[in-house]
């Protein structure tokens, strides 16, 4: 044991954003607008891909899978973030503490294998594309969107289960909004270093593999793109793959910073901000994004809206 106060903690009392509690209700009301336009806008994507026969392709299965993946992500971090805004600050149990860990890390690695299959997608359908429909069938689609998944949930329990087996100790304040790794091991009894290993031991298959698979998959992309003689066809070539690139580039670029590269020389705040990132502004402009740089998308959502008139 460390020498440490050894009072076993039950609850952790989280911090929130409480330097900024003279902008208090400024803050609850971007965050919930950023949050219900969150789920409204990834559950529309949802709905027009499932209800639009031209939008059953592989592309937007995936989108479709990713979307859900981030109305999960923003769901376990944002209505708690909310209740710490409103109340500058509050407690959660340690289950509860272990319990938001979990989904959390889980939709962290479900959206990375998510982004990996579909930058395999747009390599398949950019630099094979006359074997694209024989490869990248319905089976195959549905295979990787369900490995994803599994894959992510399994991974992270792999991690959550010898956490939740950790006893902790006093003082309980996590200067965060939500229940992060490194934070939550700080207040241990125990020696952690076994379970700070293992976490960056499954970095490597959660984010750092798949990060460079898709880097790998975007230069054969980009080198087959500059290969087209058209300067129409390269255009039309490279606004299928922008969307998903923007994203990634937001979405890796964040994770990388706060958990790879070392994070004692960030400051609360600049954590915070970093989480901020790709816990609320990633989950809303994904959508966004795709919306917005995807005509097909925009299509099947002027159908609607002329439908309904």
């Amino acid at each position: 044991m460390h020498g440490k106060n050894h009072t076993l903690v039950t609850e952790f009392l989280l911090l929130g954003f409480q330097t900024l509690h003279n902008f208090k209700i400024l803050l609850f009301t971007l965050f919930l607008m950023t949050y219900i336009m969150t789920i409204s806008s990834n559950l529309l994507i949802i709905a027009l891909v499932s209800a639009n026969h031209q939008l059953h392709s592989p592309m937007y299965l995936f989108l479709a899978h990713l979307s859900l993946s981030d109305i999960m992500f923003a769901s376990v971090i944002v209505p708690n973030m909310l209740r710490l805004i409103w109340g500058q600050g509050g407690t959660m149990s340690v289950v509860g503490c272990i319990c938001q860990l979990h989904f959390f890390a889980s939709s962290v690695a479900t959206e990375c294998f998510l982004l990996t299959v579909m930058s395999y997608d747009r390599y398949l359908a950019i630099c094979h594309p006359l074997r694209y429909t024989t490869i990248m069938n319905f089976k195959l689609c549905l295979q990787l969107a369900i490995w994803s998944w599994l894959l992510g949930f399994v991974v992270t329990l792999i991690l959550i289960i010898p956490v939740s087996q950790l006893q902790f100790c006093g003082p309980n304040v996590i200067d965060h909004f939500f229940c992060d790794f490194a934070p939550l091991l700080k207040h241990s009894c125990y020696d952690t270093s076994f379970i700070e290993i293992e976490s960056f031991v499954l970095t490597f298959p959660v984010a750092l593999f798949p990060f460079v698979f898709i880097i790998v998959t975007y230069v054969c992309i980009f080198l087959t793109i500059l290969r087209i003689s058209s300067t129409t066809g390269r255009q039309k070539a490279f606004s299928t793959c922008s969307s998903h690139l923007t994203v990634v580039c937001t979405y890796y670029g964040t994770l990388i910073i706060i958990y790879v590269f070392p994070s004692r020389g960030h400051t609360f705040t600049i954590n915070k901000v970093l989480s901020l990132l790709y816990t609320v502004v990633t989950p809303f402009f994904n959508p966004l994004i795709y919306s917005l740089r995807n005509k097909e998308i925009g299509a099947a959502l002027r159908r609607i809206v002329n439908h309904c008139k």
